[in-house]
């Protein structure tokens, strides 16, 4: 299983199709990016990135465009021309060079793939035709988990965590999953469009059984079958609201009463296939999904269970398969669901694919070319001031209580800030990459990925690892890990500009550091302590005062639409949106503390504090199909771009301040929400 982690975030093609020698340089303050003809006060997010959106329109093979994802789309450029290099076959490349070299050589022979069709799948599939007897369904289950993901399915994800309640220690857990829609909610939802999707959904699954080889009416007749699977799956399943309370994700249980949960699955065979011990405590995070799991072997025909893992083995390895598999889920999951026109290039889906399954390796190459000594530096000493204001902060609230105010400074102090890359680079000498076998290659990458993350189980926890790739560019902060996580990639130009003065930094990457320390303290981070452990450390009226703050936001941002008649769900959001305010006043006030005595003069003709504004917006420019902001609205916890900049400033007097903004304007919020 994944950590607990709050994440954050996350030309034309033409133009971009070659790879890149060295990284572009874009300012995080960019004047040409205004739209001068907007009223800062009136929409400030139009003001700061008007221009941005109407140089930078959406490129046809993303359902999005923004900052974030124009720097991403320049680091897997140059990640490219990496690949391209350690793809030739040369005496003197290293062992991971020689890896993702051959992964990326194999998976760029769109020839040998073509001519391959869906004969690679053949074993899988001979398994699964194999299944006779429900008592098999365990072992063939584990054995197909390995080769596509044991963390994600298909029925069910088994894989190890830290312990809720201890979190120095690894042990096996069972979540929730099978489902082929993006969202338990497509399944539960009655209005034309979700009664559209579903449609659609079932069209796209007989369309893949018919690539595989099943006649029209048969493969009509399985999709009905996996979507009536699915859809009892989805409605035993919790929502994404419902799982943002980890309490509602924390159930421990003895092998024995997992056994009587489940009397239809024999848990020693499958731990068995898996090939790890016997297990004698687990987390089974939604014990009523496995409930529903157990009805349904008891319920279903061996015949319905071969449909649906035919289905989702194909599913999951369409992506890897001939032309007319990648089309097919291409149009349904791209096209249909995001709006995208086009699909995404070859070599793009291949770095994408490296940076997934050897990306310690190739994270390597690119922080040796990249990411300096200094630009660290830099970071920790941001990072450090932005925590010295959070320490001033809770020190001083008047709402928190001495005892509560001092375990949240513990918790403060604990937290580890791990900057750029790890400590301790992963070891792939034990995966096996053959050139000229593509599929092979992804299935043993996920194998080792599998056996990985199984081989924690029992294990004390390694709190060097990292859940993001150095070249990624996001961020986050694991609550059980305690500590907030930058990788190389977001410390690059226009977030991190080592060439431009301290207030558009502290605006835009000192937003964003503030922001995962924050989120240490929303609605969710809050209920762990310093170790990490799931643990009510708060008095109740501290607790009663948080959540009415909380409250304000979570009421403000409910009011934003975001397409069509669809509102932002801010119970889902809500800790993104407590962490983007937080982050901001905590990285203006650092700022202020680190420039203090220092003679700040205008530059451009705007006033340092409002180039700090201006550089905090100016990394959410950007734009999205309306498809995919209909999908976001459903599975995102974070607020479109436009809100987690207008819905910020408008609470806070500094900005209305530096913009001289009056009372009744859209971007002066009264009263104010302020949680931290």
């Amino acid at each position: 299983m994944r950590r607990f982690a709050l994440l954050c975030f996350p030309l034309l093609l033409a133009a971009q199709d070659q790879p890149l020698a060295s990284l572009p340089y874009t300012p995080s303050l960019d004047p040409a990016f205004l739209d001068r003809s907007a009223d800062p006060c009136t929409d400030f997010y139009k003001f700061a990135c008007g221009n941005w959106i109407k140089l930078n329109p959406i490129p046809p093979d993303q359902a999005s465009w923004d900052v974030y994802g124009k720097l991403e789309n320049e680091n897997l450029r140059y990640l490219w021309g990496l690949l391209q290099q350690a793809a030739k076959p040369v005496a003197g490349r290293t062992p991971n060079q020689q890896k993702i070299g051959d992964y990326f050589a194999a998976c760029m022979d769109e020839a040998s793939i073509e001519r391959a069709g869906s004969a690679p799948l053949r074993p899988l599939l001979s398994e699964i035709a194999a299944l006779k007897r429900p008592a098999a369904l365990p072992g063939l289950l584990a054995h197909l988990q390995l080769a596509t993901s044991a963390e994600s399915g298909p029925l069910f994800g088994f894989s190890s965590s830290p312990d809720f309640a201890d979190s120095s220690r690894e042990i096996a857990f069972v979540m929730a999953g099978g489902l082929g829609l993006p969202d338990r909610d497509y399944y539960v939802k009655t209005d034309a469009k979700s009664q559209e999707i579903r449609s659609r959904y079932v069209d796209h699954v007989a369309r893949t059984f018919e690539l595989l080889g099943d006649s029209p009416a048969a493969a009509k007749t399985e999709a009905q079958t996996v979507m009536a699977i699915e859809t009892a799956l989805a409605k035993a399943s919790l929502t994404r609201v419902e799982k943002r309370d980890p309490y509602n994700l924390f159930h421990k249980m003895t092998a024995a009463t997992l056994a009587k949960l489940t009397p239809a699955f024999d848990w020693n065979a499958y731990w068995a296939a898996l090939g790890v011990p016997a297990q004698t405590e687990l987390n089974v995070t939604e014990p009523k999904f496995l409930a529903e799991v157990n009805r349904q072997i008891q319920t279903r025909s061996i015949a319905d269970w071969q449909a649906y893992l035919r289905w989702h083995l194909a599913h999951r390895e369409s992506r890897y398969l001939s032309s007319a598999f990648v089309r097919a889920d291409f149009d349904f999951y791209s096209r249909y669901l995001r709006g995208v026109t086009e699909m995404q290039p070859r070599w793009k889906r291949c770095v994408r694919l490296i940076d997934r399954d050897l990306g310690e390796a190739l994270g390597q190459v690119f922080v040796q070319k990249t990411f300096t000594p200094e630009t660290k530096a830099r970071a920790l000493a941001m990072t450090r001031e932005i925590e010295s204001a959070m320490q001033n902060d809770l020190e001083h609230l008047a709402w928190m209580s001495p005892e509560t105010r001092a375990k949240a400074l513990d918790k403060l102090h604990a937290i580890v800030n791990k900057i750029g890359y790890p400590d301790k680079w992963r070891d792939y000498s034990s995966l096996q990459i053959l050139p000229g076998d593509f599929l092979g290659d992804v299935n043993r990458a996920a194998i080792f990925e599998s056996r990985r993350e199984l081989n924690k189980i029992g294990k004390p926890v390694d709190r060097t690892e990292w859940e993001m790739t150095a070249p990624t560019v996001n961020a986050y902060y694991d609550p059980q890990m305690n500590d907030i996580n930058f990788p190389a990639g977001v410390l690059e130009p226009p977030l991190f500009d080592p060439h431009l003065d301290d207030a558009p930094n502290y605006g835009n990457t000192g937003a964003t550091i503030g922001h995962e320390l924050t989120h240490g303290f929303d609605d969710e981070g809050r209920q762990f302590d310093a170790r990490g452990n799931l643990k009510d450390w708060w008095t109740p009226q501290d607790a009663k005062q948080f959540q009415q703050r909380a409250a304000c936001v979570v009421n403000e941002y409910a009011q934003f639409p975001v397409v069509d008649n669809i509102k932002i769900n801010s119970k889902l959001t809500e800790g993104e949106d407590i962490a983007d305010l937080g982050g901001t006043m905590l990285a203006f006030i650092a700022w202020k503390n680190a420039t203090r005595g220092q003679n700040l003069k205008s530059i451009g003709g705007f006033t340092p504090e409002q180039r700090f504004f201006i550089g905090m917006a100016q990394w959410a420019c950007g734009d999205e199909r309306p498809e995919n902001k209909r999908l976001n609205a459903t599975i995102n916890p974070h607020s479109p771009l436009e809100y987690r900049v207008n819905g910020v400033v408008s609470n806070l007097p500094e900005f209305q301040k530096a913009f001289s903004c009056k009372p009744g304007q859209a971007m002066v919020r009264a009263p104010a929400c302020r949680v931290w």
